[in-house]
């Protein structure tokens, strides 16, 4: 048989097989260094025989393919340590995930992080035995009869939900068997470097309405330096957590009675808000888009319009019962179905266009309680939200003008340089989408086209489309390395037809436009939580609720004080006077720990010369004696200028 490996190259090798031994028949480096191995397109054990020509891809460690299986093969040790001391705990799933694994489990009893240890010692006995890794399948009856008999029934419960015919295939190792796709190492003795990391609740199957299972999150390096390099980061990602961070700095809270996924910002936290929605806002204003205010409700009327009743439903808060006769309203998760009630209004001219709506809109969707963190991803949301009504000819430069808008902001924030880019498309489940594969084509094609032209760099994903058209996702990663998506720019083939918008093009026939959905700097809880970890809850000088402590030394130095803060008022800064009876030692330290980017110390020095004031930096430390004037005139450049700087 033929077989063609990536390069191209072809080779002949007998029947029968191994890929083990074909990777030894290459290389020998690569007989030591191969885990697994990609044969037409799908990955196999090296173990596995071929017949057949194939395509063959081998990968390593140093391939995110290769790690995954490193990884895979680990959880299934962390499996069969935890049954061995917990031996009526019920097992259920152990995927990887980007930065290691997971495994739930369905304990008869709480265990916490106190218990990782003796895991962990489990887990080192077991990679110490060196145990054979080897892969068998079962006739559907036989494999449910065996899960049953293990006393496993989560394991049935995933064989009973797979389609008939599917190949169903377990992995074993010592006494231990697992059902599982895989593939897996030769071996439990080739991991090297591993660490239990954290414990929490997971809903099986990832459903609220199921039992609340036990997750124990981990992770795996071929070497152990790379793996104290990992949790080094990790501790590092831990101080920077928007979600501690911003407890601690008062930025915002949550309360079991006011419900999850709602988060209450204080004063500082309400300062940082107001602050990026002004600026946010008038930056639109200055080019071009029309603000708007719309209801945060709706009649399901309107939803059933945009299609969203249809695609979006499960995801939307519904005011009574949705299947009920007569007036059924929802909250709204967007904004767009109203402002294209907007356009309507009115006979629109091929000149009007393009008509650029903006609104800083309070939105609504029921995200899964599991789905929930932070400010990451919430239930109310504020949006940057604007949609972008124009002819066909004038997509591709009020795309481009979109995505100036955004990058100007995320170069304000400092955060130009933390995103990728990410051609979301429509996948193979075709019901999640409008069904028109002709517009499906003609847009991802016209997305594709305008991308290459603006010359960006990017990934393109399949099933990551909004329902009515593909989009442009700006992803950003948080501290513990998950991606999100902090901005989209959307392209919609359906709007335009389906709410029956129009206008007369130069020859006076009626046309329809094309709409594009955007989000200038995407949610805005969203974008606090990754400043508050970029910059460890140390913001720029513009983006502080408090940008310059004042510190009298004395209640001397009280009337002066207030003087000054009044003349930064004045220029627009923001500014407090710490009047605690403190010494003025523990009054920097703690405007320090407020992240306040600048304390000013007044002392009797500086009241008798009623013109200076004594300048500390939370990043420099002692600036000296300023004048006044100029220390204003500083921090006021500094704010309207947008500087950014990092501690």
């Amino acid at each position: 048989m033929i077989i063609t490996l990536k390069n191209g190259n072809k080779m002949e090798v007998e029947n029968g097989k191994k890929l083990s031994e074909i990777a030894k028949e290459i290389s020998e480096g690569l007989a030591r260094e191969a885990v697994v191995a990609k044969v037409n397109g799908e990955l196999k054990d090296l173990s596995e025989e071929l017949n057949a020509d194939a395509e063959v891809e081998f990968f390593t460690l140093k391939d995110k393919e290769g790690l995954d299986v490193y990884r895979h093969t680990c959880s299934h040790i962390l499996a069969q340590a935890v049954k061995n001391i917990f031996p009526t705990c019920a097992l259920a799933i152990g995927p990887t995930i980007e930065n290691g694994f997971y495994y739930d489990f369905d304990f008869k009893t709480p265990i916490s992080q106190d218990d990782f240890e003796k895991i962990e010692e489990e887990m080192k006995k077991i990679i110490k035995s060196d145990l054979p890794i080897t892969r068998y399948t079962l006739p559907r009856n036989e494999a449910i009869k065996l899960m049953k008999e293990y006393n496993e029934p989560y394991k049935v419960q995933l064989i009973e939900d797979l389609p008939e015919g599917e190949e169903i295939s377990f992995y074993k190792q010592g006494a231990f068997t697992d059902l599982c796709k895989g593939p897996h190492l030769s071996s439990t003795g080739k991991i090297k470097a591993f660490k239990l990391m954290s414990l929490t609740g997971a809903y099986w199957k990832g459903s609220e309405k199921n039992k609340m299972l036990t997750r124990i999150y981990a992770t795996a390096f071929e070497k152990k330096s790379q793996l104290e390099e990992y949790v080094k980061q990790q501790e590092e990602a831990k101080r920077r957590d928007h979600n501690k961070l911003g407890r601690e700095l008062g930025y915002f809270m949550t309360s079991d009675v006011v419900g999850q996924g709602l988060p209450l910002f204080g004063a500082k936290g309400s300062k940082v808000m107001q602050t990026m929605i002004r600026f946010v806002e008038d930056e639109e204003e200055r080019r071009g888009f029309m603000p708007t205010r719309t209801p945060s409700m709706a009649k399901s009327d309107l939803y059933k319009i945009s299609g969203h009743w249809d695609h979006y439903r499960d995801k939307m808060f519904v005011i009574g019962d949705a299947d009920a006769e007569g007036e059924v309203l929802a909250m709204r998760p967007m904004t767009c179905p109203f402002q294209y009630q907007i356009y309507k209004n009115g006979l629109k001219s091929y000149k009007d266009l393009p008509y650029r709506f903006c609104e800083t809109a309070t939105e609504f969707r029921n995200e899964n309680s599991g789905e929930m963190h932070g400010l990451i991803r919430v239930r109310q949301f504020t949006l940057s939200d604007g949609h972008i009504i124009c002819a066909p000819e004038q997509v591709e430069s009020e795309f481009k003008r979109c995505l100036e808008l955004s990058n100007y902001f995320l170069k304000c924030l400092g955060m130009e340089n933390d995103v990728t880019y990410r051609f979301s498309k429509r996948g193979k489940n075709k019901a999640k989408y409008i069904d028109n594969d002709k517009a499906w084509e003609d847009t991802q094609n016209l997305m594709r086209q305008i991308l290459n032209h603006l010359g960006l760099t990017y990934v393109e994903a399949d099933d990551e489309a909004a329902f009515y058209g593909p989009k442009l996702d700006v992803q950003c990663k948080n501290v513990y390395g998950k991606e999100d998506t902090l901005i989209t720019i959307q392209l919609d083939f359906s709007a335009g037809t389906a709410f029956d918008m129009s206008y007369i093009d130069q020859n006076g026939e009626k046309k329809t436009p094309f709409v594009i959905h955007r989000s200038s700097i995407g949610c805005y809880e969203r974008v606090f939580a990754m400043l508050i970890e970029k910059y460890a809850g140390a913001f720029p000088t513009w983006l502080c609720p408090v940008q310059v402590k004042i510190l009298p030394v004395t209640d001397r130095a009280a009337e002066y004080s207030e003087a000054v803060k009044e003349a930064l008022y004045d220029r627009g800064l923001r500014a407090e006077v710490d009047v605690r009876s403190e010494k003025i030692g523990k009054k920097i330290r703690d405007a320090q720990m407020e992240k306040v980017p600048y304390m000013l110390v007044i002392g009797d020095k500086e009241v008798e010369a009623g013109d200076i004031v004594a300048v500390r930096s939370r990043r420099t430390g002692d600036m000296g004696e300023m004048k006044t004037k100029d220390f204003i005139e500083m921090v006021h450049k500094e704010d309207k200028d947008k500087v950014v700087y990092k501690d």
